[in-house]
């Protein structure tokens, strides 16, 4: 499509459909030499010189956006250099348009996304214009200097700012957005959705199939009854020896390795923060995302609110907060989970990449670049890369301290050895770094999930998509106490069973879809994390009988002791599973200090297996509660970048402090 600059006339109709059919938002731009004066502004700012705004803030964010190779406007604006409703009534002025600052009326066909993704919206009959626009980026320039402007200003749309049209068009078709976010995957594919039914029906149908194998097993004659036992051993034997096999793989590429891209090549990148309950961690979340060694011009800030949530949003100063961060307040409705909430936000985003983070999060700061510099290189059947998740506070309890082994065997060792494999990898919930074309096309998140990460782990793999490993850590406060860590255990246990109903309802088709050996790496990770903690203290128990209590008995032949054999090295081998991963991690972290906690590790797993047996009671009682944990409540801080409570955070005093190692504070 030529570009409006590049037409003759002013055809405002031609403008419309141009604002209505082109892309939003970032375009390509190409890179510009910094200008030298006022005379040689880019038109989206060189109107501003005669609205008093100093001519030196003009040149800088020219030059700014010319090192990034984006639009002066983004630039003036995500630098927080002018407010983004002074800067849209000086543009309005400038093109002698009206401007909408307070309730905008809509006329009919307006919808959502569509009508946000465009910028453009219909307005009522008797209006002061047809239509109401929220340009950003290249299309302001393109207003500025479409020929012919002058004479056409009756048919010109009204203009108001993105914010102030976004806000409209929520509060003015909420229930349109509150449906997309919780219904459009089950629309689009609901195959890969939750299924509507109760999980009690599914987890009947589940109770009597094992059942009746159990039954069918005991009617079985005695070698081949045998032969399935064995059977079943080997399968669990082969998961458990998956993760012990991810120890001998090569630690993945470090960060110095990779080349850094310039900022003209950098993309946008949207960054999603669900919160809900945060207002104590709000200074500190602001304050770790304005660290983001990253383009302002090229970030898209999202700070998802409940509409409920008052508290939150009194303590984001919105009147002092850049163009950059955006305040989106999700619609009521249901279900009130964070995937939800991402959906309402996944239409809206302006990011060839996007990442999710939670309110408590702390991401090293160069972790954007580092991700879209590996995106850059990889395939891109890559989608994915997941980041290093690390407990920071390990030093408030022993249960934080195994918490923080437990994410460490997963973070530093199992995930990145099955992403060297292109093997399913569980995503964490934060720190997911994606491309949006790939989220939007598997239609975001499973709003009825209340695991929603693993579920888009598993979608992705489905539709043919690998995830990498991205080795940049974000340092996250992990539940000090036994109440608050059971509650979001049982939610992340009942999100997995959700999973493993919702893909497994077409086993075959699944593992077709999947391959032999993905199959069962996705069955050890989601069903079989669940299936194993709901065993966990049966087999710990009749393993402690046995070996303790009972003497072993060995029979004459091979093949009769085999089963015996294979129980005691599953029983061993589930055992190192659970371990080694972890001492592995300490090991790549330095964590000398927090391997003397390891022998903790299997009491630790029988509160895994309490909270396995109160996910299967939860999903049945209340599937779609979302137990919250409160965060801010950290007293520790290993690597002395997140806040501890009662005083901020400081650098340890050891030289491993500010990388997650050794910290005298721990």
């Amino acid at each position: 499509m030529v570009l409006l600059s590049e037409r003759g006339g002013g055809d405002w109709l031609t403008l419309l459909l141009y604002h209505v059919l082109g892309p939003p938002g970032e375009r390509g731009v190409s890179v510009q030499r910094p200008p030298t004066g006022p005379a040689a502004l880019p038109s989206e700012i060189a109107f501003l010189l005669a609205e008093g705004v100093d001519g030196r803030l003009l040149v800088r964010a020219a030059a700014a956006a010319a090192a990034a190779g984006t639009d002066a406007a983004t630039a003036l604006l995500n630098a927080g250099l002018i407010a983004e409703s002074a800067y849209y009534e000086a543009l309005a002025r400038a093109l002698g348009a009206p401007y909408l600052d307070g309730p905008i009326p809509f006329g009919l066909g307006l919808r959502f996304p569509d009508s946000l993704v465009a910028g453009l919206a219909p307005l009522a009959p008797g209006s002061v214009s047809p239509w109401v626009l929220a340009p950003r980026g290249r299309a302001i320039a393109d207003l500025l200097d479409a020929p012919g402007r002058a004479p056409c200003r009756a048919a010109m749309p009204a203009i108001t700012s993105p914010t102030r049209l976004r806000e409209a068009v929520f509060a003015a078709i909420p229930e349109q957005v509150a449906d997309h976010a919780a219904h459009d995957l089950r629309r689009r594919a609901p195959e890969r959705a939750t299924a509507p039914e109760p999980a009690l029906r599914w987890l009947l149908v589940l109770a009597l199939a094992v059942t009746a194998a159990l039954c069918l097993c005991a009617a079985l004659p005695p070698p081949l009854a045998r032969a399935v036992v064995i059977a079943g051993q080997i399968l669990f034997l082969a998961m458990a020896a998956l993760r012990i096999a991810a120890l001998a793989i090569a630690a993945p590429v470090e960060p110095e390795a990779v080349a850094p891209l310039a900022e003209a090549d950098l993309p946008v990148y949207t960054v999603l923060v669900p919160l809900h309950r945060e207002a104590a961690v709000v200074p500190d979340l602001l304050r770790a995302l304005s660290a983001l060694d990253y383009p302002a011009a090229k970030l898209d800030i999202k700070l998802l609110l409940e509409a409920d949530d008052a508290e939150t949003a009194s303590a984001l100063p919105r009147d002092t907060l850049p163009a950059r961060f955006e305040v989106i307040t999700v619609p009521p409705g249901g279900p009130r989970t964070k995937p939800r909430a991402l959906n309402a936000a996944l239409p809206l985003a302006r990011g060839a990449l996007l990442t999710v983070y939670d309110a408590e999060d702390v991401p090293d700061p160069g972790q954007l670049r580092l991700a879209a510099a590996l995106f850059a290189r990889l395939p891109a059947r890559t989608a994915c890369l997941q980041g290093r998740l690390v407990i920071d506070n390990a030093g408030d309890s022993y249960l934080a301290r195994v918490f923080a082994l437990e994410y460490a065997g997963l973070f530093d060792v199992l995930n990145p050895a099955f992403a060297r494999c292109g093997l399913p990898v569980p995503l964490g919930g934060t720190s997911m770094h994606l491309r949006t074309a790939v989220v939007r096309a598997l239609h975001g998140w499973d709003a009825h999930n209340v695991t929603e990460d693993a579920d888009l782990g598993l979608r992705l793999a489905l539709a043919g998509y690998t995830v990498g490993d991205l080795p940049s850590p974000t340092f996250e406060e992990a539940p000090a106490r036994l109440g608050p860590w059971l509650g979001q255990r049982t939610r992340w246990l009942k999100g997995l069973v959700q999973t493993s109903l919702t893909h497994g309802r077409r086993p075959l088709d699944t593992a077709r879809s999947l391959g032999g050996l993905e199959t069962l790496c996705a069955v050890a990770l989601v069903p079989g994390t669940v299936a194993s903690a709901l065993a966990y203290p049966v087999c710990l128990v009749a393993a402690a009988w046995s070996f303790l209590v009972l003497e072993i008995p060995a029979a004459p032949a091979f093949l009769d002791n085999l089963p015996t054999g294979l129980a005691i090295t599953l029983f061993g081998t589930g055992l190192a599973a659970l371990v080694l991963p972890a001492l592995a991690g300490c090991a790549r972290r330095g964590w000398g200090d927090l391997a003397q906690s390891v022998p903790w590790m299997p009491v630790y797993f029988l509160l895994v297996s309490l909270a396995a047996w109160l996910a299967l009671i939860e999903l049945v009682r209340a599937p779609l509660r979302w137990n919250k944990t409160r965060h801010g409540l950290a007293r520790t801080s290993r690597s002395g970048r997140r806040a501890r409570r009662g005083r901020p955070a400081t650098p340890c005093d050891t030289a491993r402090g500010p990388d997650g190692g050794a910290c005298a504070s721990a």
